[in-house]
């Protein structure tokens, strides 16, 4: 009988050390693949172009700059991750005439101008007001002067920087892309979200040096400033970002590759 007993109790502690190990390995089975899936998650990050083609009065084409959507593009690209471009009319965003001259060439320009499938997105782009922002982990404006025109009174642009805002994801602009800010409120719905931020933009002066202050609807640093916005900047044309919680800004195309960078670094 006592054979018997101590057979039995054998037996359970086999059995227990069994089912210990097979639920250890499930665990740690379960634990690589959790792993793995996060590893293969690929960021999602919204572009945000301008539909407007005319510069006021003048009779002169804008758009988006080049250099302002290459750069960060191919940044970002280059990282993994996955990238929707949309527009306020969806369809063709157009190119500033200005951005893709020989003057304004850079490597990444280059990159694009030789892209099929760069230009093809840009070709057809997304309708912005179909844009879900939980489905993106960022959104980010590219500059030209068009955003003076549409995104910076675009119902639709300003509610999708406002749910991004709530959510706390990164919200980036580059040189007349803060334009976007003009009408966006912070969480309580009533304060403008620059306010008491550190911001900056294309300058007064690098406006007035393009020839164009009294051409645009509005100054951005000006409209920055008077927002609310802890502006600040630094010589012309020189590369210039600033980041402020989620809020990232930089002052003009020299300084899409800082804003890219910035955002890079806040989405780790």
């Amino acid at each position: 009988m006592n054979y018997v007993k101590s057979a039995v109790l054998l037996l359970s502690i086999i059995t227990g050390a069994a089912c210990k190990n097979e639920t250890k390995q499930t665990a740690e089975e379960n634990s690589e693949v959790t792993i793995t899936t996060k590893k293969e998650e690929k960021m999602k990050i919204l572009f945000v172009l301008t539909s407007h083609d005319k510069l006021g009065d003048t009779g002169k084409k804008t758009g988006f700059w080049v250099e302002e959507f290459a750069n960060p593009y191919y940044t970002l690209l280059d990282k993994g991750a996955e990238i929707t471009i949309a527009t306020p009319n969806g369809g063709a965003a157009p190119i500033d005439p200005s951005s893709d001259s020989p003057d304004a060439a850079t490597a990444d320009t280059d990159r694009f101008n030789d892209d099929a499938e760069a230009k093809e997105r840009i070709a057809n782009t997304k309708k912005l007001s179909d844009m879900n922002p939980d489905d993106f982990d960022a959104v980010f404006y590219p500059g030209g002067h068009g955003p003076l025109w549409d995104l910076a009174n675009d119902e639709a642009s300003i509610a999708l920087i406002e749910t991004f805002n709530k959510q706390k994801k990164p919200i980036a602009f580059v040189c007349h892309a803060p334009a976007a800010l003009k009408s966006v409120k912070d969480v309580d719905g009533k304060t403008p979200l620059v306010k008491g931020k550190k911001v900056t933009g294309f300058t007064n002066s690098e406006e007035a040096a393009v020839g164009l202050t009294d051409v645009v609807p509005f100054l951005v640093e000006d409209m920055l400033s008077e927002n609310g916005g802890i502006y600040s900047k630094i010589e012309d044309w020189g590369a210039y970002a600033i980041q402020d919680g989620n809020l990232i800004t930089g002052q003009n195309p020299a300084s899409s590759e800082k804003v890219a960078e910035k955002l890079l670094e806040a989405l780790k």
